[in-house]
């Protein structure tokens, strides 16, 4: 028997309209390339969109058609992040930091019709111009003036708006509707697509809004640093109009210095972005000290923050770190770590513990951690396995590819990759990702917990730790250290030494190789397969 319920799709220009009724003056700010703050509201957002919804009609652009977005984050990206959608079309956001084969590759598998783009990042379209045929056309914001555009059919993203009426109907009736497609920053392989649909991006919005998750309110003033091309930066655009909260986009400047003087001067109250980004802010906020009271939240993704620099920035500081942990095949949340009513008589340390883990999963996510026998295990801390997980915005599948069994279980789970225990209460802590578990005579070792003790060492900038080939225990880590400025003195010994404590001798790295630097993915995670062929082929000796 049915429930009397209405017939209300999910759309996601239902967002856009709550936040024109409910926040039309609440702002959206944002940095631009020459410096400068533009800034306008949700009531101009709101008549803006519409008029872009128009001009992409009158581009040709059909409903399913994929439009490109190759854009730091700015007032225009945000645009597009609903005019897309909500004119039935998909959001592909492209990710500025591929290599140009990679970048040729996922618009030409995703057979995007128009690319709208920054003016700053329109050389690296150039150089692929005669390798993505499909595109008909190129709309170009923030040029410089007489900038020389060396692509074919340009129309300029104000002409297109001034143009275009503001008159315009909501077309998308099903919510099951596709509205983005974010491809994976593959590891291995060519990237692959995930396709999110209107209703998972309604719930995976709603979910992110939870108390028990990120919970933005109107009163927050929300700094996405993570690129709107990584996951739908985390979905934050959506869940700051949803809730009425001001945005601040930080546009092209993302180091220390240009972070902390636009947290401070905006008063921002949840800054979001990767460990890589905080670790330069932290540089910065001990030379050049601030007033950043206002920040209740430092949300922190993309890979696991060092616990040594979550405690840094909470004694130091006094700023809370969030860590939170998700995929974009999760759309991206999954788990927070937020500390809960049992935890308020735990020591300063063991809360650190807890905030250092990934977090429990949000309600609209489950998770299980299983053998590969495919057995789930159990909650108990300590035992290691694949987390698999199922919920309301977690993919079935990848764009124009088949489901294989290494993707997904025979029961539904996506298989995530990532190997992990669960406490008792349900907290995640990740101990690697299963292609880089050290496994060493048998047993596993995580490269992420010795990372992490390594990046406690305060003379230690960065820490990778990999596998490599060992005749006699099948695999052995090595360590890759980054030392900080001036940090000149330290010995491979020393920090050996360091490590013994913690660690059962096996776990031990033979070799820790300093570096002046680790290489980095295109979404500033370590990139270990790198690191492994630079081993392969002599040069970390």
């Amino acid at each position: 028997m049915h429930g009397l319920m209405m017939d209300y799709p999910l759309t996601v220009d239902r967002i856009l309209e709550h936040a024109y009724r409910m926040y039309p003056t609440r702002r959206i700010s944002t940095k631009m390339p020459d410096g400068h703050m533009h800034r306008y509201t949700y009531a101009n957002l709101y008549s803006r969109v519409k008029r872009l919804a128009n001009a992409l009609g009158q581009l040709g652009v059909a409903q399913g058609d994929r439009v490109g977005t190759f854009a730091w984050n700015n007032y225009q990206h945000m645009e597009l992040y609903f005019a897309i959608p909500c004119s039935g079309a998909v959001c592909h956001t492209l990710n500025i930091r591929l290599f140009p084969e990679q970048l040729a590759y996922i618009i030409n598998h995703a057979e995007d019709k128009v690319i709208f783009a920054d003016g700053t990042l329109v050389p690296m379209l150039e150089r692929i111009a005669d390798e993505i045929p499909a595109v008909e056309t190129f709309v170009i914001f923030n040029a410089q003036p007489g900038q020389e555009i060396k692509l074919p059919n340009v129309v300029a993203y104000e002409d297109l708006i001034a143009a275009a009426d503001e008159d315009y109907t909501w077309p998308v009736k099903d919510e099951l509707t596709a509205m983005g497609l974010c491809y994976t920053s593959g590891t291995t392989g060519n990237p692959k697509g995930v396709l999110y649909s209107h209703r998972s991006l309604f719930l995976h919005t709603m979910g992110e809004n939870q108390a028990t998750a990120l919970g933005l309110t109107p009163s927050d003033i929300v700094l996405p640093v993570v690129p709107q091309f990584h996951a739908m930066a985390w979905g934050l655009p959506y869940a700051a109009a949803m809730a009425g909260a001001e945005l601040v986009m930080p546009g092209p400047h993302l180091n220390g210095p240009a972070l902390a003087e636009l947290i401070e001067s905006e008063k921002v109250t949840i800054p979001a972005g990767v460990p890589t980004i905080w670790t330069a802010l932290y540089q910065e906020l001990r030379t050049n000290p601030r007033n950043l009271s206002h920040v209740r939240s430092l949300v922190v993704g993309g890979s696991a923050m060092p616990r040594g620099l979550i405690a840094a920035y909470e004694r130091e500081l006094g700023i809370s770190v969030l860590h939170a942990w998700g995929m974009t095949e999760l759309s991206p949340l999954g788990t927070v770590a937020l500390l809960q009513t049992q935890h308020s008589t735990l020591s300063e340390d063991d809360r650190l513990d807890i905030k250092a883990t990934q977090g429990y999963p949000i309600a609209g996510v489950e998770l299980r951690i299983v053998n590969d026998m495919g057995e789930e295990l159990p909650w108990d801390g300590t035992t290691m396995g694949e987390v698999q997980v199922r919920g309301a915005w977690v993919t079935n599948g990848y764009y124009k590819v088949e489901r294989t069994p290494d993707q997904f279980t025979a029961d539904g789970w996506f298989r995530t990759g990532d190997v992990a225990t669960v406490s008792s209460d349900g907290y995640l802590q990740l101990t690697d990702r299963t292609k880089d578990l050290v496994k060493s005579g048998g047993e596993w070792i995580s490269s992420v917990a010795l990372e992490n003790a390594l990046m406690a060492h305060p003379d230690v900038h960065e820490a990778a730790v990999i596998a490599v080939p060992d005749e006699r225990w099948s695999e052995r880590p090595l360590a890759c250290v980054v030392l900080v400025p001036d940090a000149d003195t330290i010995t491979e010994a020393d920090l050996l030494e360091y490590l013994a404590p913690e660690f059962e001798r096996f776990w031990l790295p033979d070799h820790i190789v300093f570096l002046s630097e680790i290489p980095k993915t295109s979404v500033g995670k370590f990139d270990k397969k790198v690191l492994r062929a630079r081993h392969a082929a002599g040069e970390l000796a």
